[in-house]
């Protein structure tokens, strides 16, 4: 122990140790500051007060073009100063490098970090110790005791004896985590200041691993992928299973491929909910909005004239050429799913009616108009040239997976690139607050539903390229779940205003494989059902313990 105990730094050594460092960059530092004065330096307080004449709403536009123009004619000179002393701040910065490659490992972090390591054996050491005397006096103090109150006492005095033991080893723990991650971070605090916070890839890898384990939590982790884990223990499992039950292997190439594919069309569907959950809302309406743009993309691409009537009326689009009738298509089932979805959306935002309500009210309204109109028959197949020219396969790889793709690119920048997307995180984190900080909270929702009709007309017009037809009123029943799910799994919270659409993107595969892998099986489809919902009952609550937790 003596020995471990003289490789154990003190505050006055880990100080003494770094200051060669620090003296020898500090010394290049000064130099490169001294040269960046005029140049560099001076650039970026210029760049800024450009910036901020052209915000000044008080100047006059000539006020402004003068001041922007005088600071123009500064900012070429200062930048002329920064060309001519580029190539000795290089020089300059190449050799501080150099030196805390040399010298910074070997001579500073790698004796902290032994150092640490033997703090935290002594730690733990201390700790046991600490335990052990607890032990042996609770046992002491016990002997001598005959009355069971004073027992009770003596048993709960011991026990918070232990606790604070533990809570002691934590923070001494914690000390030297503290320790060694500043060590760690002031060759970043170096070469930071040295580029200006230019790092390499290599570096920012590096110092993000770094931060990852610097604030890792076990618990968090659990908390937060838990159900991700145990869903991946299941698919192995079933991958075991299968070969074994069915003697086919579940994880092949082409098995993949149809995963993503039955996936495509729901991405849509499911990028739309998302938008409303990240708002306190949902949908159940989704289902019947994939029945009547299947049964309307149908009718219109129909093969031939329609067999089956709607409102006892036989539509016949034979005589327009293919291209307008699947543009044509596409078309009426956005129009007719964002009509319905703007209603709902107008009574969830004007009268604070919970979407629950209006989107349940959609829900009954569509499917008994389009039961009704079509007396609830399928209208059979459409054109066999359509698939080929939306959704071809190319060497075999099915491009409808392209347009789900597509989809996500596109929600992924309203979310996070467009004022629409930023607004909609703040409605959906407190309606209040945004309200009084400017927001339209009517507007955000109504376009959230708006956003919702759109994607879902798209999805369910790929889902009737996809089967070639076959739309009725009944199609798409139960998709609300799994499109609700899929967002709940992927992270999407119902309290409003947390959710990532990567999320969304991972919940809808996981669902599609599972239903894929469990028909495969030969899983019933009722059974189905069971694990669709002991997975969404399991991920609302760990959802829920985050914000237990927070409380």
């Amino acid at each position: 122990m003596a020995i471990e105990n003289s490789k154990i730094l003190t505050v006055e050594q880990e100080k003494a140790l770094r200051q060669p460092i620090e003296e020898y960059v500090g010394n290049i530092q000064k130099k490169i500051d001294a040269l960046r004065a005029e140049g560099t330096d001076k650039v970026l307080d210029l760049q800024n007060e450009i910036d901020a004449i052209k915000r000044d709403k008080i100047l006059t536009k000539e006020e402004k073009a003068a001041k922007i123009s005088q600071t123009q004619a500064d900012l070429e000179k200062a930048k002329q100063v920064e060309s001519q002393h580029k190539a000795e701040i290089s020089k300059l910065i190449s050799e501080a490098e150099a030196y805390i490659k040399a010298h910074f490992d070997k001579e500073y972090y790698q004796p902290v970090a032994e150092s640490c390591k033997l703090e935290k054996a002594q730690a733990q050491e201390k700790y046991r110790q600490r335990v052990a005397e607890l032990e042996k006096e609770h046992q002491s103090i016990l002997s001598k005791l005959s009355d069971h109150q004073e027992i009770k006492d003596e048993k709960y005095v011991y026990k918070n004896r232990l606790f604070d033991a533990k809570m002691q080893l934590e923070k001494d723990f914690q000390q030297i985590k503290d320790r060694r991650h500043a060590a760690f971070a002031y060759k970043y605090h170096l070469i930071d200041l040295l580029r200006m916070s230019r790092f390499t890839f290599a570096e920012t890898l590096a110092e993000k691993w770094e931060n990852y384990k610097y604030t890792f939590n076990r618990r968090d982790f659990f908390l937060k992928n838990g159900l991700y884990i145990a869903i991946i223990f299941v698919f192995i499992g079933l991958c075991i299973l299968t070969p074994m039950l069915k003697g086919v292997p579940l994880l092949t190439y082409n098995n993949v491929l149809n995963i993503l594919q039955q996936a495509s069309p729901r991405m849509f569907l499911a990028l739309g909910v998302a938008g409303l959950i990240l708002l306190a809302g949902t949908d159940l309406s989704v289902g019947r909005m994939v029945g009547m743009g299947m049964t309307t993309a149908t009718i219109v691409m129909h093969q031939g004239i329609n067999t089956g009537m709607v409102f006892g009326h036989i539509f016949d689009f034979t005589s327009m050429p293919v291209p307008v009738r699947v543009i044509f298509a596409l078309f009426m089932c956005v129009l007719l799913c964002t009509f319905f979805t703007t209603i709902a959306g107008f009574f969830t935002a004007k009268f604070k009616m919970h979407p629950f309500i209006s989107t349940m009210a959609n829900m009954l309204v569509i499917f008994g108009l389009v039961t009704y109109s079509t007396k609830g028959v399928s209208f059979g197949a459409i054109d066999q040239t359509i698939p080929g020219m939306i959704i071809p396969k190319i060497n075999g790889f099915p491009t409808i997976i392209l347009w789900a793709v597509a989809a996500i690119a596109i929600v992924w920048f309203i979310w996070n690139k467009t004022t629409f997307g930023k607004n909609l995180y703040a409605v959906g984190g407190n309606a209040e607050a945004a309200a009084v900080s400017g927001i339209s909270v009517f507007r955000v929702t109504v376009g959230a539903f708006i956003l919702a009709g759109i994607l879902y007309g798209f999805g369910s017009w790929l889902e009737c390229i996809r089967m070639v037809g076959s739309g009725s009123a009944a199609y798409g029943q139960g998709w609300e779940m799994d499109a609700i799910a899929a967002c709940v799994v992927g992270g999407v919270s119902f309290t409003g205003g947390i959710g990532k659409i990567s999320g969304v993107v991972v919940g809808v595969f996981i669902f599609t494989a599972l239903t894929y892998s469990l028909t495969i099986l030969g899983i019933d489809t009722n059974l189905q059902f069971v694990f669709s919902g002991i997975i969404i009952l399991v991920a609302v609550t760990l959802d829920c313990l985050k914000y237990v937790q927070k409380k």
